[in-house]
């Protein structure tokens, strides 16, 4: 995996006028404060959270330098895959950060700063996730065996509910404890005033009995990991589902996405809760050793590409499946473009290209959104302008 290389023959599969791709420059946007605000951040908190040397301090302080002022700069050229970045980026380098698309330069600056703390170099930083504390604590967290406690009332629910309180939690991710979703699979308590849509009846339609495999395209490490791990053990425990492919990044990227080592570690904490916890985590190695789960990377997963770009060999993955669950808010921006989608336009049309069906489970954290009826619409922007961005939305999308 520490070597894997970039296909550098990018492909997009859709032919139909898309709207134009979402940019920085907006002061007001935002996509403006991600690159002025919180980047500059990130550095800083990753410079404080390592004893880092002179040459690595330095290439830290001069790309918080660039994403503040500077004009974009090329990897240096012997990157190991320096080839493949110098034509992703070559209509990009030597502009403001803030005037190229979103999507691509949020990429660019987590390949970055891997080079800055020469993650890619030979010697005692070599393959060091500079964001692994910060996913440690979580786990760590001492209200987490709280939360791991509360799923033992899983075991009093029956199936329909059971899976309706995992789908939750894995739909909300950072934002709610397991027990929020364990308390929300009750009726008289639902959070249909959060899920400005809401597909989760046609998701398990998708899923009857065998129904095959399932590529979980998975989000955030951490609690949110914790819980997709609980929800993939449901699905294979009830029958319905034959086998689960989860596909995680390939290197350290937007600070909490999950990499194979993060699996490891929730299936570890799960493990150490005792109770429903232990219990998944018991099915969970004997599913992963028999191979009825499996972990899945690729190059594409850290590439400044929305998913019409795929390579082919996750096209064939994606099309061979009985479901394809996207998980989060920058998957999201990926299956339907980091663009400025007008809110009602139709799954059918920005998610047409995509070769297998699909649900949408995300929270959220940024402004691309699409599918949301006229009226509800009205209700949004009526009550407030940054409903698209606080986090406190979800979306349960499904196509098939």
């Amino acid at each position: 995996m520490r070597h894997l290389v970039p296909d550098t023959t990018i492909q997009t599969t859709r032919s139909r006028a898309l709207p134009p791709p979402l940019t920085s420059d907006n002061p007001d946007s935002f996509a403006w404060s991600v690159i002025h605000r919180r980047h500059p951040l990130l550095i800083e908190q990753a410079r404080a959270a390592h004893p880092y040397g002179p040459q690595q301090v330095d290439g830290l302080e001069a790309l918080a330098a660039e994403m503040t002022g500077g004009l974009v700069r090329p990897l240096k050229p012997e990157s190991h895959d320096g080839h493949a970045w110098q034509g992703w980026s070559e209509s990009y380098v030597g502009r403001r950060w803030d005037e190229v698309p979103f999507l691509w330069s949020e990429s660019y600056f987590y390949r970055r700063l891997l080079e800055a703390i020469e993650f890619f170099s030979p010697g005692p930083w070599y393959w060091n996730d500079p964001f692994a504390h910060l996913k440690s604590a979580e786990l760590a967290h001492p209200t987490l065996a709280a939360e791991l406690a509360a799923l033992d009332r899983l075991a009093d629910l029956d199936p329909q509910q059971r899976g309706r309180a995992l789908l939750l939690a894995a739909l909300w991710g950072n934002r709610a404890d397991l027990g929020f979703a364990v308390h929300a699979a009750r009726p008289d308590l639902a959070v249909s005033e959060s899920l400005i849509v809401d597909d989760s009846d046609h998701l398990w339609s998708l899923l009857t009995k065998g129904a095959g495999t399932v590529c979980l395209v998975a989000d955030n490490a951490g609690r949110e990991l914790l819980a997709d791990l609980i929800l993939v053990d449901e699905l294979l425990e009830s029958g319905l589902v034959g086998d689960v492919v989860i596909h995680v990044k390939p290197i350290p990227y937007y600070v909490s996405d999950a990499m194979t080592s993060d699996v490891t570690a929730c299936v570890q904490r799960l493990a150490s809760a005792g109770g429903y916890a232990a219990v998944a985590a018991r099915r969970l190695q004997d599913s992963f050793r028999r191979g009825r789960i499996r972990l899945r990377t690729s190059w594409f997963y850290s590439a400044p590409f929305e998913f019409d770009a795929m390579p082919a060999d996750l096209h064939t993955e994606f099309a061979n499946a009985a479901l394809t669950i996207m998980k989060g808010d920058l998957n999201y921006r990926r299956l339907f473009g980091d663009r400025a989608w007008p809110a009602t336009t139709e799954v059918s049309i920005a998610g047409a290209y995509f070769p297998g069906p699909f649900a949408a489970l995300r929270t959220l954290k940024s402004d691309v959104v699409i599918g949301v009826s006229e009226d509800r619409l009205k209700e949004l922007e009526a009550h407030s302008s940054a409903w698209r961005v606080t986090g406190t939305h979800a979306m349960v999308q499904v196509m098939a």
